[in-house]
């Protein structure tokens, strides 16, 4: 009996090294952030930290699956890509077992990356990032234009001594190479087939656009393109979406409101906006969300109803990838690259065996740090995107945000009365009322919920081919005199900043609180994605810290964060929160 106590020895022990194994992986994820928040990563200079961190990486990613390695060890592919790009082939929880077998030819995935790497800005390939039932999601920059298409290919001509390996398909190209070189299209369907065929050999099929324009212009140039752009239409026979979403500058609007994303509205009236919301139909009918109203949205609704949809197309299709791209590829599209690896994680979908602070390190490692994140120059600028995806966990954790669809919170009540009245016949009537609303083939379909953990499955329908696409264009400016409860929250002295539009503020939003929570049992989902952020709180409170503008309105960021920190005995040098008048 003496070893049941919680008082034993041995149970101190085992809590005290708990408590120490703990506390080492949150300094090790504080040394990370310590280190990327001062450091830009480039495949050409590798310091003994950076490659630590990259061993550490492929180490997370054996834990669940077996996988090849792309090379790129200075940079020859992408400089701003990983030394060792991981390529996820199937799933593989025996770490006893050493046999491998690959399932692909990773020399001709080699090839085909050096050949597709040409048609996308800064040449950031396609690049799968994360193994999801047997699917890939990938990340890239966007389309390459002709300006960088045409002066990449004459450095890469020039400094290889007058030949130009990008080209040398012979099966492939002309006698007379030189017809090819002379036209645009000609150039473009070259180096853009490439691409395509990258992204069929992946089995890619939707590709989800998060600029908010057709094509990016800088000085009067159009500099980069985007598949929606294709006069040529190459991408026809891949589903495109267009989902527009803030640059990275609008996240200083973020920084400048305490860091309250609540009532933050995107001004989408600005000359450069011109890309509509375009989805297509089959996605639009099954989520309950009215995307004529995106234009209105805050920052914290818009973010959640894409991770919605991203979810919805991965779920929806049994055997097709996903691409998901911004414009160079390092900031918007790691914030969703982050969140769609920590959603389905904390479902138990992916990276089964990694704790929270594990999770949190591959992510912030993998996704921002060795995929080229500017993050000191996004901090000197105050563009605080990167602390934005993991304090926006708190609005994560609900069901509606799972790709396996569980009733957990109405289960967890059944067990709560179950217990409470030791009775199942005296829950008659409660539970015929819980079925009506949530069906009761699916809730008998999740009753092993109760005695066991959680287990990742998919739910899905039928793919739909040639989707019928619902586009929603600029508000008309009439339209916007109409009333609406958003405009109407607004304050009357609340102005429009180039960027943004400042909502009236939720109530009871404070940048770090949790949001109120519908569930009074929170789930497991719910808990897990709460442990990666409160690490994450803690880990950047000690190194990088925040820094208001003005006093916070809630008054409590400060106390918040030092709590945090001392929650996991981070207690760094650095001021928690910096405040200039």
């Amino acid at each position: 009996r003496g070893t049941m106590m919680a008082g034993s020895p041995s149970s101190a022990a085992g809590g005290f090294l708990q408590s120490r194994l703990s506390f080492r992986k949150s300094e090790e994820i504080a040394d990370l952030i310590d280190l990327f928040s001062k450091t830009q990563y480039r495949a050409k200079e590798i310091t003994s930290r950076v490659e630590a961190i990259e061993t550490r990486c492929l180490e997370l990613f054996a834990r669940d699956y077996k996988f090849s390695v792309i090379q790129n060890s200075n940079g020859e592919v992408c400089g701003h890509y990983p030394r060792q790009i991981v390529f996820l082939e199937y799933e593989c929880t025996d770490v006893e077992n050493d046999r491998y077998e690959s399932t692909l030819q990773i020399s001709k995935l080699q090839d085909l990356v050096n050949r597709s790497k040409m048609a996308r800005c800064r040449g950031r390939f396609v690049c799968p990032v994360i193994l999801y039932d047997g699917k890939h999601i990938c990340r890239s920059s966007t389309l390459a234009g002709w300006g960088e298409l045409y002066g990449r290919t004459g450095y890469n001509y020039i400094f290889s001594g007058g030949s130009d390996d990008t080209w040398t398909e012979s099966e492939e190209v002309p006698e007379d190479d030189s017809a090819v070189r002379n036209g645009d299209s000609q150039l473009f369907d070259k180096v853009r087939g490439h691409d395509i065929k990258l992204l069929r050999y992946l089995s890619v099929r939707y590709i989800c656009d998060l600029m908010v324009e057709n094509k990016k212009v800088k000085f009067g140039l159009n500099v980069t393109s985007s598949e929606k752009a294709d006069k040529a239409q190459r991408y026809a026979d891949f589903t495109l979406l267009s989902v527009p979403y803030p640059g990275c500058e609008f996240f200083k609007d973020y920084k400048d409101r305490d860091y309250t994303a609540e009532g933050l509205v995107f001004n989408w009236n600005q000359d450069y906006v011109d890309a509509p919301l375009t989805i297509p139909m089959c996605f639009t009918q099954n989520l309950n969300i009215d995307w004529t109203q995106y234009q209105s949205w805050d920052l914290v609704e818009q973010t959640q109803n894409y991770l919605k949809l991203l979810l919805h197309i991965i779920n929806n299709d049994d055997e097709s990838g996903l691409l998901v791209h911004c414009i160079s590829g390092w900031d918007r599209t790691p914030l969703f690259v982050s969140l769609l690896r920590l959603s389905l994680w904390a479902d138990g979908a992916v990276h089964v065996n990694l704790e929270p602070g594990e999770i949190l390190y591959l992510t912030i490692a993998y996704d921002w740090f060795l995929f080229g994140h500017m993050l000191p120059d996004r901090l000197s600028k105050g563009e605080e995107i990167f602390f934005f995806c993991f304090n926006f966990l708190k609005h994560i954790g609900s069901e509606k945000f799972s790709a396996v669809k569980k009733n957990r919170c109405v289960l967890q009540f059944i067990m709560f009365c179950l217990r409470d009245r030791g009775s199942v016949t005296s829950l008659s009537s409660e539970f015929s009322l819980i079925t009506e609303e949530v069906g009761s083939s699916s809730l008998n379909n999740d009753v092993d919920l109760l005695s066991t953990q959680t287990q990742a499955s998919s739910w899905r329908k039928g793919t739909t081919s040639s989707p019928q696409m619902v586009v929603w264009n600029k508000q008309n400016p009439l339209d916007e005199c109409l009333p609406h409860p958003l405009n109407e929250a607004r304050s009357s002295s609340s102005s429009s900043s180039n960027q943004s539009e400042h909502a009236g503020t939720r109530t009871g939003s404070s940048p770090l609180a949790v949001p109120g929570r519908s569930c009074p049992f929170p789930s497991e989902r719910q808990a897990r994605l709460e442990a990666v952020r409160e690490i994450f709180l803690a880990a950047y409170s000690s190194t990088v810290g925040l820094k208001s503008s003005a006093p916070s309105p809630s008054g409590a960021i400060s106390g918040l964060l030092e709590q945090f920190a001392r929650g996991v005995g981070l207690r760094g040098t650095n001021t928690i929160l910096n405040a200039t008048y």
